[in-house]
Order: structure tokens, then C-alpha cells, then sequence
């Protein structure tokens, strides 16, 4: 192969790179993926940078904040629909939330009883609690569950999409499961305790932490779309999940009574039943009936959501 033609290659595959780039929300800060979602000119942000203080909490530690506190707020318009979006900073201290995050992040979902929007869009990235925040957080974790059961029960859909570096875990892995939809890369995972929490708790024979694969395969998008926990997978493209948040928003919403909570616990109890005891998601899906269970990490979101599916 002559120099030119390897100059020609290099280019295409350079050009693909940065496509692929482009369309990837997990890459993005949290102020791109909001770009890259809502129609063009049409956020709005609310507590812009520099308009509110920044954690006292943290100063008080000589902990360097950040001027958004990790997470934006703000009105913005898809596909012409009328939304609220909140988007977390995964790249600030991993999302977690501290009092000044937590209070932007209600005040937002308070805002949404008041005026009415088509829906509430939430960019999950975090954690969960800030532990330089510990109490201040664990109470506006409670805070922003309260508000997020107000909004479902007052017909306002929440749509959360979990793609980006740090999941959604603790704190906000709950909040998460508080949406009315939930979307999800593969990319993404979704969890009470994380990783390295369970490891350093249980030992890493229970656990390993470092073995990438096998943290995907537990909390990874793949598993919590097949075992029914978030309502869709999408490949990490910025299109595909602009058009499932689309699909989302035009959905009803369930109100949280009774009798919901008692079915979801039901449906929970019995795969706890089912389930307690394995230690890898291959086991489960085995359990499920998939064929070839262990070629699931191989698989598009396409081919994943046509095994549930069929």
C-alpha cells in the first residue's frame, strides 16, 4: 500500500472516530448531551454560573467547587415539546450529590408542579451521596425522591436516561427507579451499592470491582432491560436516545398508590426468590431461557431488545 493510499485510510478512520464521538452521549459533558438533545437555541438555563453560591460545605474542607455545583438546570424544547432539564456533571467529583446539587436539582422538580411542562428530562451521572457532604446529601437524596413522587402523581412524566461515566448508584440509583421511564445505554449501569463498595465490604472473591466485564454484565444496561428494571436499551447515540426520550414523554403515567408499590414489590420479591445467590448475570440470563446466554455482552441494543422481545 503506497503512502497516499495509507494517508486515505487514516483520514476515513479518523473521520468515523469523531463521528462516532459526536454521537456518543457518554462522552459528552453534561452541557453537550443537553445541546445534543434539545432543539437547536432552545435551552434556557436556570441558575446560570456565577448567579449562586457555591458549596460552603466543600470550601469548608478546601475541597475546589465547581460553578454549577456538577449539575444544570433549565427549560429547553424536543421535538417541540415543552420539558425541564436536569443534567448532572459526572467529570465533578463523579455526580455526587452535596446540598447545593441536591437543592438545584428539587427547586427544579418543585418549579414543574408549578408550570406544567410536557415532562422533566433527568441526565443521570452520579455516584450518589457526596460523603464530604454526608448528612447534608443523605437528606437531599430524601428530598429529591419526595419531589419526583409529587411530579409522577401530579401526571408530569419524568424521563431518566442512565449513559453516562458514573451510572447511577446509591442515592441516585434509587432516585432513578422513582422515573416513570428509564432509558439506558449499555454503557450505563444502575445500582444501589457500587462496585468497589461491595468489594471493600465483602472481599473481591465476592465482588471484583476491577473485572470491567463482569460489572457490566451485573449492572449494566444489558441485564436491567432484560430483567424488566428500566423500560428501554438504546445503543449510545445521541439520535436513538433523543427518539426514546421522544416516546417517553408521550406515555401515561402511573400513579404511585398502594397497590402499584405492592405489585412492584411483588415482581422484585419473586426474582429475589429466583436469583438470590448468583454472583454473575450469565447465570440469570440462562435462567431466563436465553440461548448462548454469554454472547448477551456481544450483542446491539437491537438484537438485545428482539430476545425480550420474541
Amino acid at each position: 500500500m503506497n503512502d497516499l493510499n495509507k494517508k486515505h485510510l487514516n483520514e476515513e478512520h479518523s473521520e468515523k472516530e469523531h463521528s462516532n464521538i459526536q454521537k456518543s452521549f457518554y462522552e459528552k459533558t453534561a452541557r453537550n448531551r443537553i445541546n445534543s438533545i434539545v432543539d437547536k437555541n432552545s435551552f434556557s438555563e436556570i441558575l446560570k454560573p456565577g448567579s449562586m453560591p457555591t458549596s460552603p460545605n466543600l470550601a469548608s474542607l478546601d475541597i475546589t467547587g465547581s460553578f454549577d455545583d456538577g449539575v444544570i438546570i433549565g427549560k429547553a424544547k424536543i421535538k417541540e415539546d415543552a420539558v425541564y432539564i436536569i443534567a448532572q456533571e459526572g467529570r465533578f467529583m463523579g455526580g455526587a450529590v452535596g446540598e447545593m446539587h441536591g437543592a438545584k436539582i428539587v427547586g427544579m422538580l418543585l418549579k414543574a408542579l408549578e408550570e406544567k411542562p410536557k415532562a422533566v428530562v433527568f441526565f443521570v451521572d452520579s455516584g450518589g451521596v457526596r460523603l464530604h457532604e454526608a448528612n447534608a446529601g443523605l437528606i437531599t437524596i430524601s428530598e429529591i425522591m419526595r419531589a419526583m413522587l409529587k411530579v409522577r402523581n401530579a401526571g408530569i412524566p419524568i424521563v431518566t436516561v442512565i449513559g453516562g461515566t458514573n451510572g447511577a448508584f446509591g442515592g441516585m440509583g434509587i432516585s432513578s427507579c422513582l422515573s416513570t421511564h428509564i432509558i439506558m445505554t449499555e454503557e450505563g449501569r444502575l445500582a444501589l451499592s457500587g462496585p468497589e463498595v461491595i468489594e471493600t465490604l465483602k472481599g473481591v472473591e465476592e465482588f471484583d470491582s476491577k473485572d470491567r466485564a463482569l460489572v457490566w454484565r451485573v449492572t449494566g444496561g444489558k441485564t436491567r432491560y432484560l430483567l424488566g428494571h428500566v423500560q428501554v436499551l438504546v445503543e449510545d447515540d445521541i439520535d436513538e436516545i433523543t427518539q426514546a426520550i421522544v416516546e417517553g414523554i408521550q406515555l401515561p403515567v402511573d400513579t404511585v398508590d398502594l397497590e402499584y408499590l405492592q405489585n412492584q414489590q411483588a415482581g422484585l420479591q419473586q426474582q429475589y426468590d429466583q436469583w438470590f445467590g448468583e454472583k454473575d448475570s450469565i447465570a440469570i440470563w440462562e435462567g431466563m431461557g436465553i440461548k448462548e446466554p454469554e454472547s448477551i455482552s456481544m450483542l446491539s441494543a437491537k438484537q438485545v431488545r428482539a430476545i425480550k422481545q420474541g
